[in-house]
């Protein structure tokens, strides 16, 4: 079945902590592993701002062992309280065996396996990913190996399946929950849609109904309403959201909100999201140094600014810019000016942010604004 948006009415929903063997989660509204968004300056903020739980970007086991420069960075954890999980993705067990030691060893509250990733280099070309959902018994075995390797909770995050005709979620969260898995995440998608279609929120209470363990929700879940539909038609313990977070890292916090009370919080004002703007952009720098961070800040900065007066010049001279001091000075003047007209902003259309990333790769998309 696919998702109609419509608005609902719902009573407040308990969102109770859930408690994997010591390692609770107090508000069960997690923001989803990104690749090349959810780098540790990004969830930092996002915890800040009221995610229940951060996830990393997905770290393959190998660079991992290897101790890669760049996967060490993306391996980093905030030593700043609240519950940190890495994600690995990896086809032998004996490697994501040892890389979940190690990601231990480096600070990471929870392990979660990925086998949801449909990018054709990980699910073919390294039969990781998505691609262990045909291969149940391999599947077991990375998953054993992992959950034996580390003393901390062991999660998964997983499809539907390859693809229509192999609907196997069900079968395989009662295959993790043997083998020893705290949590399933289900995106209500198969392989073969990448990100395409419409997620299945109602497919997920198959998986909820086939296990004990907490079951949380993943996919399409860009509004309030969203999240309160995909909590009641899959019956799910919690959400997962990714997109929804794209240049608004407080969205998370206007879930939670919604689905306690069923009141909405509104947009920030745009003197806060100044704010936000500049302290993601310093902690970029500070994390990347200047030359990597001003360049990873640049898709973040459009995410921002995307659909207020004047932001395509102001996005072309960021990009033009390699000198982080001139860019700071960019967005100061960018944000103060918008504040003295009056300008606030909107809540992005739902069809607007669902196309992002629609191909699997993370594109701006546009933002309602008002004076």
């Amino acid at each position: 079945m696919g998702n109609c948006h419509y608005h609902i009415t719902v009573p407040p929903f308990e969102l109770p902590p859930i408690d994997l063997d010591g390692v609770r989660i107090e508000t069960p509204v997690i923001l989803a592993p990104m690749s090349g968004v959810t780098d540790l300056p990004f969830r930092r903020l996002a915890r800040q701002l009221g995610a229940g739980m951060v996830v990393s970007e997905m770290i393959a086991s190998w660079a991992m062992i290897r101790e890669n420069q760049k996967t060490l960075a993306m391996a980093e954890m905030d030593s700043g309280g609240g519950v940190s999980s890495l994600q690995l993705a990896g086809c032998e067990p004996t490697a994501m065996a040892e890389a979940a030691r190690l990601a231990v060893d480096r600070g990471a509250d929870l392990i979660d396996i990925n086998f949801g990733c449909p990018v054709k280099k990980v699910a073919v070309g390294q039969q990781a990913g998505s691609a262990l959902m045909r291969d149940e018994v391999a599947a077991a075995a990375i998953l054993e190996a992992t959950v034996k390797a580390v003393s901390v909770p062991v999660t998964l995050k997983m499809r539907m399946g390859w693809d229509h005709a192999s609907l196997n979620a069900p079968r395989l969260a009662r295959i993790a929950q043997d083998c020893g898995i705290r949590m399933v995440t289900v995106h209500g998608r198969t392989r073969q849609q990448f990100y395409k279609g419409v997620a299945d929120w109602d497919f997920i209470r198959q998986v909820k109904d086939a296990v004990d363990i907490p079951v949380i929700a993943n996919g399409d879940i860009v509004t309030e309403d969203d999240a309160a539909a995909a909590l009641a038609r899959s019956g799910a313990d919690g959400l997962m959201i990714g997109r929804g977070c794209y240049g608004r890292p407080w969205f998370i916090a206007q879930v939670v909100h919604f689905l306690r009370t069923g009141n909405r919080l509104p947009e920030p004002l745009l003197a806060q999201q100044k704010d936000v703007v500049t302290t993601h952009y310093r902690s970029l720098l500070e994390h990347f140094g200047s030359h990597a961070g001003v360049r990873l800040a640049r898709k973040h900065v459009s995410w921002y600014s995307r659909g207020l007066p004047g932001s395509a010049e102001f996005r072309a001279a960021v990009n033009r810019l390699a000198d982080a001091e001139a860019v700071l000075g960019l967005i100061e003047t960018f944000y103060c000016r918008l504040v003295e007209h009056g300008v606030t902003r909107l809540a992005p259309r739902r069809e607007d942010v669902l196309a992002e990333g629609a191909n699997g790769q993370a594109e701006p998309g546009a933002i309602r604004w008002a004076a």
